[in-house]
């Protein structure tokens, strides 16, 4: 059975995936557009074309898990905000629940239990982070949800933490990231969890437990 990666094409998407696949986690990317393929093709990555404002029930057949580590993208308004990270991720949790996979991982942010406590521009998506976590909470399906802090590009180290007490600040590296969600990927054991997610300095599998 193979994991479906919705945002595949994204800056955390394409880390996963070149992870998971090094790993020997069968994945399904998808992707919005087909000049998106050659960078899955050439990997060996399967791909299918789906849009998360348009038809894509077909993408969940065959899958047993599904990751959504899509976004709308910091240069789009509200109404994609609301279409993409809240909508989208709802269509996505009803297919998941529909098409009976085991699992839904979603890559939430730290702050969207809290969104108006982020910085005015971000208050949009924390809040439909904020509403797409409780659909899914409440959905009949075995969930993760990884709520990551503010996003940078460092190079990855592999060593995070699930608690800002034990964090040198509120950031966490893409590659970090995408090291974390391939270890909850393939740790199917992780059930109804939700992790906090911070550089630090414990191993992703020692603190993801």
């Amino acid at each position: 059975m193979k994991t479906l990666v919705i945002g595949a094409n994204g800056q955390i998407g394409r880390q996963f995936c070149e992870i998971a696949h090094r790993n020997g986690l069968p994945l399904r990317a998808m992707i919005r557009h087909p000049n998106q393929q050659s960078w899955f093709h050439e990997r060996g990555i399967e791909t299918v074309i789906a849009d998360l404002e348009g038809d894509l029930h077909q993408a969940f057949n065959g899958c047993d898990q599904a990751v959504f580590t899509a976004g709308s993208g910091p240069h789009t308004g509200p109404d994609k905000t609301l279409l993409v990270d809240l909508y989208g991720a709802i269509r996505c949790i009803d297919l998941a629940v529909n098409a009976s996979l085991e699992r839904f991982l979603m890559v939430s942010a730290l702050r969207a239990s809290d969104p108006l406590s982020a910085p005015e521009k971000l208050r949009p998506y924390m809040a439909a982070k904020f509403a797409a976590d409780a659909y899914l909470r409440a959905a009949r399906i075995p969930h993760v949800i990884l709520k990551p802090g503010r996003l940078t590009d460092e190079t990855p180290t592999r060593l995070v933490s699930t608690s800002l007490a034990h964090a040198p600040d509120n950031t966490v590296s893409r590659g970090n990231v995408a090291y974390a969600l391939a270890h909850l990927a393939q740790t199917r054991t992780l059930k109804n969890r939700e992790f906090d997610l911070l550089d630090g300095e414990s191993n992703v599998a020692m603190a993801l437990v």
